[in-house]
């Protein structure tokens, strides 16, 4: 056949929708926190699978769980009891917080935000969703609504009605912005794509106690900062939060597609009916969600992306640059805003062997494996000292 005389980024090309960005690497394999390319040559990734691989490559504990059960059983509605389905929903009211006692199964991150916010208009009646500027939340319809940049939302309006956007950080703009229609307030604790801004616990826990004084919901967007991306299981508990409905995705399956809604007290009773997926819950990403939550506890993940994100972060501060602008961000979700845009620079980073992510025009995102080294951190401040060192 043609196609087999092809290169893989020309047949890609020639087939693909045309909505992703390329970037000129085939990658082939990995392992741990490395990816390995067509040519052979080895990068450290921070790109961490835009947060789904924080568990690395082809952990061996998570592949022999997904092999055992697509050799047992793949596909299961929720119309049936299914053990391991059993298993995960247990072991995701055990990493939850105080008064979160249900679990809604689906298929990725934005699955989960448009989930929560049919469950908060559901259990409120009201039609109202405050969230926050520079917040992303996802690419379909109602999160997209929620998502603040223009350059995501302008082509695809009118979105969902009723959603409006207060400055981050900006209790007195929330305190305005909250009505008696107003069914939920979404937050994320650090702003991933919007450039990795951690938030303060005055707002976050301000913006809880205003959701209980109105009778709105809140939910706390982990999509990309769970399952210890921040140095602890959910970002939430460096703050003590009790939200109402909580969105986690990416890595909770060890990069099978996955989504949850975790689902608070203060929610009342969801009726058959009114929403559902066919994948969701399925037994195979079910099976790798079961597999990463005991890989993360029982190769102490969480304890080394606090180690290393605190190592790495004060690492990266100490750079002498005057590209560099501002390094922040919490455990190994780091952000090194620079003064000028950042595509040349991503593409130097590769050059010298570290794959890395935008959050905006001109922040460099770092999101490496949970199972980073101190050699690999330290492999990847040489490389950023680098391609940011003075060149004038």
């Amino acid at each position: 056949m043609t196609e087999q005389l092809l290169s893989t980024p020309t047949l890609e090309s020639l087939y693909t929708s045309g909505v992703y960005a390329k970037r000129d690497l085939t990658i082939v394999r990995g392992e741990g926190a490395l990816l390995y390319d067509d040519q052979g040559n080895e990068y450290i990734d921070c790109v961490g699978g835009q947060g789904a691989a924080n568990f690395g490559h082809a952990h061996p504990v998570i592949a022999a769980a997904i092999a055992a059960q697509a050799q047992t059983l793949i596909s299961c509605p929720e119309m049936f009891y299914n053990p391991i389905r059993a298993e995960l929903l247990a072991r995701l009211i055990e990493i939850a917080p105080p008064g979160i006692n249900r679990t809604f199964l689906c298929n990725s991150g934005t699955e989960a935000v448009e989930a929560a916010f049919k469950f908060a208009k559901y259990d409120t009646g009201r039609t109202g969703i405050v969230a926050a500027m520079r917040g992303f939340h996802g690419r379909t319809m109602g999160a997209l609504s929620a998502t603040w940049n223009k350059k995501y939302r302008e082509p695809f309006e009118p979105l969902v009605p009723g959603v409006t956007h207060i400055p981050y950080h900006n209790l007195e703009k929330l305190d305005a912005a909250i009505t008696d229609q107003t069914a939920a307030v979404i937050l994320e604790v650090v702003q991933g794509e919007g450039g990795v801004y951690p938030a303060s616990a005055e707002f976050l826990l301000g913006a809880q106690n205003l959701c209980r004084e109105r009778g709105a919901l809140l939910i706390i967007d982990e999509v990309q900062t769970g399952i210890g991306r921040t140095g602890k299981m959910l970002a939430l508990e460096h703050f003590g939060l009790q939200p109402d409905l909580i969105t986690i995705a990416k890595s909770l399956g060890g990069g099978i597609p996955i989504g949850a809604v975790l689902i608070g007290e203060r929610v009342g009773e969801l009726s058959p009916g009114i929403h559902g997926s066919t994948f969701g819950g399925n037994p195979l990403s079910a099976a790798a969600g079961v597999a990463a939550l005991q890989v993360i506890k029982q190769e102490n993940l969480i304890e080394n992306a606090a180690r290393q994100g605190v190592y790495l972060l004060a690492r990266l501060q100490e750079i002498d640059s005057p590209l560099i602008r501002e390094v922040r961000g919490l455990g190994l979700m780091i952000g090194i805003e620079i003064k000028q845009k950042v595509a040349p620079y991503l593409s130097a980073l590769t050059e010298r062997g570290v794959l890395a992510l935008s959050a905006g025009m001109t922040v460099i995102r770092l999101l490496p494996p949970l199972v980073i080294s101190e050699a690999q951190a330290d492999r990847v401040v040489e490389a950023v000292e680098d391609v940011l060192k003075d060149e004038s």
